[in-house]
């Protein structure tokens, strides 16, 4: 849903990797898988007596007298092993998941999500929205403040949708696809206010758009409250560099404070103690960089109390014989995918990304990978969604011969030296590959021969995550890996012409067409409809590979408890209520 938290991020240890944007946009993109249909995660626990692996539920912690030293002597510190953030810690501007949990430690919103995907008040106390979907009024909370003392009050909101609606924004919400009153006339004209947001007091904001959709309460809940004293200060309409200046130093009213920040080692945070829900129980929360091949050993040692690991079947056997750690395992909502540069000729013809589909197989990618814990899927849609669908869905099952006839009929002819051509061109892809992730691991040898057996050549750069996330973004790149996290709304701008989201230069008027239809609809039986409609055509055209859904898997220390976790509710959220036992 919201396109803004869909947050695109490469897994440099599993899986989703990279939320290169939460489909490339960052934020938000659908997916869905094909094969075998994940069954909902479940409360079910199962132990470590337990003959077969849990392939969804917790694994509960066996022995606790074997917890190691280093993680029991921290008695009011938690370690989160990680992926390194890139620093940008603004709700903003932020591109990657690392980043968003960041960011979701330190700032509020109105409105939560809950486990089960629904939004429920936060620092809103209650919304008032009108019968004809056009007006939402929300009531915050009085006498909540930010760290630094200053009240969270409704002009802070109110700046927040200035800073949306500035011509220079150059992030990946897209507020004006919600069309508020006066946003267009802001962000085009000379306009000084936003005429459809309302401060009404200090508690109260009114915000009145011109065209309803199913979503716009939830999108408008989950905007960051943002201090405008702090991020006003140096800001002019047009000019946001005062803003970009603070991206690593945030300032919100959220459950910690960030202390320091070392990149590519460790986020330091402290206890809020001004919390509006209550001081967090845990006084230090330390995000500490790990990589795939440091992750599990330094949960192993105590050095960190949870991390985010590749669930194969080794992993899962070796984490759960551990004793201490209990280990989490559900559907991701999310999924991976292989981009195509869409602003290359050779991939604007669709029977060339079918016989890339095709002639790739990915079942043995993924089974090789995670075994029982993915499914090749072919929709940007998670199973876990009530948008998801099967019907009328190609599976594009691994057919060489196939995929040959198709490059045949879109002109790629084999050359004496067994390279396809076509008017001159030589058929080579140059894959932007991330260092020490499984995925690109088992995909790149299999990629390799089955793009020889194609007659295409393929060559690889092995880089870390961010140095590809710029490369997305300045769109110097043939194809990569990455996934996409997704919200609990199908909606995204991923694949529509010159979407916030959309960094691989997709475009198809029908998608354009059915995406916007979907968005409008108020009946879910009807966006339903829709969606299925749209994933059909986005499954014929396939504007990227849709590769798989997997598990995720969190093992997390068994001293600790307090998390609400599901496919829809990160760590992050519960981090106030998270307790250490002594």
């Amino acid at each position: 849903m919201l396109n803004m938290r869909k947050w695109f991020y490469m897994v440099l240890m599993i899986a989703l990797i990279g939320s290169m944007l939460t489909a490339c946009a960052l934020g938000g993109g659908g997916e869905a898988q094909t094969t075998d249909s994940a069954e909902p995660a479940t409360e079910a626990t199962k132990t470590n007596e337990t003959a077969e692996p849990a392939s969804e539920g917790v694994i509960e912690a066996a022995d606790m007298s074997l917890n190691p030293d280093l993680a029991k002597q921290r008695a009011d510190t938690v370690v989160v092993g990680m992926t390194a953030p890139k620093g940008v810690f603004n709700p903003l501007f932020r591109q990657t998941v690392y980043d968003d949990y960041v960011a979701r430690t330190v700032f509020d919103t109105l409105l939560i999500v809950e486990k089960d995907g629904t939004y429920t008040e936060n620092l809103a106390e209650s919304v008032d929205v009108s019968k004809d979907g056009l007006k939402y009024t929300f009531h915050l909370k009085p006498g909540v403040t930010y760290s630094d003392g200053t009240p969270v009050t409704a002009k802070d909101f109110a700046f927040v949708m200035k800073i949306l609606h500035d011509p220079a924004y150059d992030g990946e919400i897209d507020a004006l696809a919600f069309n508020i009153a006066g946003g267009r006339d802001y962000f085009e004209g000379d306009a000084k206010d936003i005429s459809g947001v309302k401060v009404i007091d200090d508690n109260t904001i009114e915000i009145t758009v011109t065209e309803a959709t199913a979503y716009t309460r939830d999108f408008l809940g989950d905007l960051p409250m943002m201090p405008e004293s702090y991020y006003g200060k140096n800001y002019t309409k047009g000019k946001l560099d005062g803003i970009k200046a603070l991206h690593n130093k945030p300032l919100g009213s959220g459950q910690y404070v960030l202390k320091s920040f070392s990149p590519g080692q460790e986020v330091v945070l402290e206890a809020n103690p001004n919390y509006f829900k209550g001081a967090p129980k845990v006084k230090t929360v330390i995000f500490k960089t790990t990589t795939e091949g440091t992750s599990l050993s330094m949960l192993q040692t105590g050095e960190t109390d949870m991390d985010n690991i590749t669930v194969t079947e080794d992993n899962v056997e070796e984490l759960t014989s551990l004793g201490f750690l209990n280990v989490h395992i559900m559907p991701t909502n999310g999924y991976g995918y292989i981009a195509f540069n869409h602003k290359e000729k050779k991939f604007q013809d669709p029977k060339v990304r079918q016989a890339l589909t095709i002639g790739l197989n990915r079942e043995e990618i993924v089974q090789g990978i995670y075994g029982p814990y993915a499914n090749v899927l072919n929709i940007p849609q998670s199973t876990e969604s009530w948008a998801y669908t099967e019907e009328g869905v190609e599976t594009y099952s691994f057919d060489m011969e196939k995929a040959k006839q198709l490059l045949d009929e879109a002109g790629w002819k084999a050359g004496a030296d067994g390279i396809r051509e076509k008017d001159g061109e030589k058929f080579k892809i140059n894959f932007s590959a991330t260092a020490d992730n499984p995925v690109i691991d088992a995909l790149l040898p299999i990629m390799t021969n089955n793009y020889k057996e194609l007659g295409i050549d393929l060559t690889s750069e092995t880089l870390d995550f961010n140095a590809i996330m710029d490369k997305k973004d300045t769109g110097n790149f043939d194809m990569f890996f990455a996934a996409w996290s997704l919200e609990p709304d199908p909606d995204t701008t991923v694949y529509i012409t010159d979407g916030a989201q959309n960094d691989i230069g997709y475009s198809n008027a029908k998608v354009d067409e059915l995406t916007l239809a979907a968005k409008k609809e108020l009946d879910q039986e009807k966006r339903k409809d829709l969606y299925k409609q749209l994933y059909q055509e986005l499954n014929k055209d396939l504007p990227v590979i849709f590769m798989y859904q997997r598990r995720d898997m969190w093992p997390i220390n068994g001293r600790l408890s307090g998390f609400d976790i599901s496919p829809f509710k990160d760590f992050e959220y519960s981090l106030y209520s998270m307790q250490i036992a002594q």
